[in-house]
């Protein structure tokens, strides 16, 4: 029998699956992450309680600085991109920058500390991606 690559992709997919069951077995709590947001930049905004100070307003993009109010997270930018190629681009050009980001489909998050990225994953669900950490260089 030849394997194809198909075939390999879902056999790796389903020992990923099958081993993400397994655990320490401890009693360790995991905060359940909802499902990614969607939506326009003022609804994402809405989702978690901040009013957006528009930065930029292009076709293309849409970007916003949060300040949410009581048990804030902290201040975070807020953009929304037209296409997935647009986003996957802006990230990695800003990762350059570090930072922490917090990546839906078509929106990003970017806070100065894991902390505030965490908060909005609570509400907004979406992955984390960490910049480039340029504390550790030495001359």
């Amino acid at each position: 029998m030849r394997l194809t690559r198909p075939i390999l992709a879902l056999t790796g997919a389903a020992a990923v699956l099958a081993l993400a069951g397994c655990g320490t077995g401890g009693d360790a709590k995991v905060a359940a992450v909802p499902s990614a947001a969607t939506g326009s930049l003022e609804h994402l905004a809405a989702e978690v309680k901040c009013t957006p100070t528009i930065q930029i307003d292009a076709d293309e993009l849409r970007q916003a600085v949060c300040k949410k109010a009581a048990k804030s997270p902290g201040k975070f930018i807020l953009a929304t991109f037209a296409t997935d190629r647009g986003q996957r681009e802006w990230i990695n050009g800003a990762k350059d920058y570090g930072g922490h980001y917090l990546v839906g489909r078509k929106w990003v998050a970017v806070g100065e500390t894991t902390k505030t990225v965490t908060t909005l994953r609570a509400t907004l669900g979406g992955d984390i991606e960490e910049g480039t950490d340029h504390s550790a260089h030495t001359g």
